[in-house]
């Protein structure tokens, strides 16, 4: 099957892409790499350079004739989205309707799986949040999300393209980007091997469902099966506070550096976790990675990275 990954270079994404090649996929990465890494990208997949907003997309899919589309291109920061919400939506949306009518005329995909948001999508609720709950997002970034969920869910009607959009917690691993706003446990690693001291936004005690990178990348492998459609979390039900995620990555790097605490983040919700209820009875799926072993693998891959320097 040919596969179309956009934002293929990126850090979940590159990792769906190794995944895809080794299934025995025919890949096409189009990464704008503003962002993505060269050493990320698998070198059987073919990259076409190229902004998920960009006119010329329909053309490249046309060209290409993907069956399958795993959309994992996007702006990410909640901080950014608030304070440029434009933006925010030029990526998110805009970009989406592109791809979507890329797709519409290729006339070849027959399902498209989308990276979502679980973490923001929800709103300040009781946890852990279920895909039944109203999204209610607090920031641009969780609202550009859901549009381009409704979206998907119209060219399915319309055009009967099928979807499934994977709401993810917060996903931590091997290659996240340690230098934006997003990812604590990359950001903790980068500045803890550097010498620098880490930053918590607040107080520290707003928590998180953190899932493995690689548990993802199996549930975007179920994802595939055209009998499942719609919303889906993906998280562990656990919640961990910042603080506490900064404790365990602090022992596992063995630096003894306090971090020091900024202003809370707008935007930002305090409690985020997600059921996983309906992964496991549509997509068979449930997290395996348990959470100090996954910052482990993470802080060893930084590790590594630094030693390279």
């Amino acid at each position: 099957m040919k596969v179309f990954v956009t934002g293929g270079a990126g850090f979940i994404g590159s990792h769906v892409v190794d995944a895809y090649v080794v299934g025995g996929h025919e890949v096409v990465v189009v990464d704008d790499m503003s962002t993505g890494l060269e050493e990320n990208l698998n070198p059987k997949a073919k990259l076409i350079k190229l902004d998920v907003t960009d006119r010329g997309l329909d053309e490249i899919v046309e060209s290409e004739k993907p069956e399958l589309i795993n959309h994992h291109a996007a702006h990410i920061h909640v901080g950014k989205s608030v304070e440029d919400p434009g933006f925010d939506a030029g990526v998110n949306i805009l970009g989406t309707i592109n791809l979507m009518q890329a797709a519409r005329k290729a006339g070849t995909v027959k399902k498209v799986i989308f990276a979502s948001t679980g973490g923001a999508m929800y709103g300040n609720k009781q946890t852990p949040f279920d895909e039944s709950m109203m999204p209610q997002p607090l920031s641009p970034y969780g609202v550009s999300k859901r549009s381009a969920e409704l979206y998907l869910n119209f060219y399915k009607e319309q055009w009967g393209i099928g979807y499934v959009a994977l709401r993810y917690a917060n996903v931590y691993g091997p290659r996240q980007n340690p230098y934006g706003e997003a990812g604590v446990v990359a950001i903790f690693c980068e500045r803890l091997l550097s010498g620098q001291q880490p930053v918590i936004n607040g107080d520290g005690k707003q928590t998180r469902d953190y899932v493995y990178v690689s548990d993802v990348v199996k549930a975007n492998m179920l994802a595939g099966n055209l009998g499942v459609t719609g919303e889906i979390n993906i998280g562990t039900t656990r919640e961990t506070s910042v603080n506490d995620i900064y404790e365990l990555v602090r022992a596992k790097v063995d630096k003894d550096v306090e971090a020091r605490h900024g202003p809370p983040r707008p935007g930002e919700q305090q409690t985020s976790s997600l059921k996983f209820d309906k992964a496991r009875e549509q997509l068979g799926w449930e997290p395996t990675m348990e959470l100090s072993r996954g910052i482990e693998e993470t802080v060893k891959f930084f590790q590594e990275k630094s030693d390279r320097r």
